[in-house]
């Protein structure tokens, strides 16, 4: 078992000292589990904090833990010098700066496994939902109507869903889909394997003019800003249904609620928006309120017991892992390396910026200390190195405050 030792102001090593763990927004109590076996000591706050908020509490921290609420702007990465990662305990990283993480040397891991089957499943719901209008009827009833009628309501069995980004979500909804007898198309900007009888189809225009259901699982980019609006609304199957439990900004809702209210669309399942409350106790207003067979949800796509919990322990682990050997795999903004530990071996961790010659310096400074080098693994992307080099132990904390005094140092640690 590795341990971590913890960068200081004045020394890229210092003596072991306990690891500090900030989660917010009551991330499951998994991940603190897990944390706490490996004798970091952990704060949790039930909430979202504010940018300022947040920059106050990061003093101290090595690792911070988020879900969707809490925005980690540049501002407050500025005076977080011992944090050594975040982990967003979501899928969506939309809400950190991963470029000023990247060039801060803060790796950020997220989740992008653990809530597949539970986003699937409501999807799945929110189908046969909007086919037989079971709100509409359900909230008649509440008021004491009664209308049994089957004028627009359907079988899910061979109708078409159209699914828009074929990735972990998008693939195993497609599957549940068919066992429900539906036809699957999808339409994705990558070159992905169908699963079972999914059909890819070559344009977006394509599958919404073909599909009776399109759903979204897309992540929030510059090429998926508004991707719905008017003119994709106006080529979608007249009563056909939409639904969107991916990113608030990838439709345009304005214009959904008018393809709504002029009967074009038949109805839609929402479950992502533009601008969310930051809590519970806020308020909040949309234009798809008391539409006819709407589904407007508060994004609770994941929000299943089992995918937190499953959300706590994959993220966590990926945060103690980075921790203990350097492991990046999975990062979202990090050059990806990992690398079984060396017996007898101490690890130093260096994240350099990527100009000519740092390998050579701190090769030269390897070779002047007489250090002897059992493993070294570097790997870039275009604004920084990731150096991972097992050392004898006689001579490595004179090699790790020697790399972390070049003039190309962002952070430089040891493991042991």
């Amino acid at each position: 078992m590795s341990t971590p030792r913890f960068p200081n102001p004045s020394s890229p090593v210092s003596n072991k000292v306990p690891l500090r763990v900030l989660l917010l927004e009551n991330i499951h109590p998994s991940a603190e589990h897990l944390m706490k076996a490996e004798g970091f000591v952990v704060e949790r706050v039930q909430g979202a904090l504010k940018p300022e908020e947040l920059t106050e509490r990061l003093k101290g921290v090595h690792l911070l833990g988020i879900r969707s609420k809490t925005n980690v702007p540049e501002s407050a990465l500025a005076h977080a010098e011992s944090l050594l990662a975040i982990g967003a305990f979501c899928i969506g990283t939309n809400q950190i700066e991963l470029t000023a993480t990247n060039r801060h040397g803060i790796p950020c891991f997220n989740a992008p496994f653990s809530n597949t089957r539970s986003v699937a499943e409501m999807v799945i719901a929110e189908i046969i939902v909007l086919t037989r209008q079971l709100f509409d009827r359900s909230r008649e009833v509440h008021t004491g109507q009664w209308r049994k009628v089957a004028t627009g309501s359907h079988e899910v069995r061979g109708k078409t869903l159209g699914i828009i980004g074929y990735g972990h979500i998008g693939s195993q909804l497609g599957v549940l889909a068919e066992s429900l007898g539906m036809r699957v198309v999808y339409y994705d900007i990558m070159t992905k394997l169908p699963l079972g009888n999914s059909r890819s189809v070559p344009t977006l225009g394509e599958l919404l003019a073909e599909s009776d259901f399109v759903t979204l699982h897309v992540p929030a980019t510059s090429a998926t800003n508004m991707m719905i609006g008017p003119a994709e609304l106006a080529r979608m199957k007249k009563g056909a249904c939409l639904i969107n439990a991916s990113r608030g900004s990838v439709v345009d809702i304005p214009a959904l609620a008018e393809a709504l209210r002029s009967k074009h669309l038949g109805g839609a399942a929402v479950d992502v928006y533009p601008e969310e409350p930051e809590t519970n106790s806020d308020g909040f207003r949309t234009e798809l309120q008391n539409l006819p067979n709407v589904v407007l949800t508060p994004h609770i796509g994941g929000s299943t017991e089992e995918a937190q919990e499953s959300i706590g322990r994959e993220v966590a682990t990926s945060l103690i892992k980075f921790v203990k050997s350097g492991a990046t795999t999975g990062a979202v903004n990090f050059p990806q390396v990992e690398v079984p530990l060396i017996p007898g071996t101490h690890r130093i961790l260096n994240v350099h910026r990527n100009i000519p010659g740092v390998l050579r310096d701190i090769n030269r400074i390897v070779s002047d200390l007489n250090a002897n080098i059992h493993a070294q693994v570097l790997s870039t992307d275009a604004n920084i190195g990731y150096l991972v080099m097992d050392l004898d132990q006689d001579v490595s904390a004179q090699v790790s405050e020697a790399i972390a005094g070049l003039n190309t140092d962002i952070k430089t640690r040891m493991v042991s």
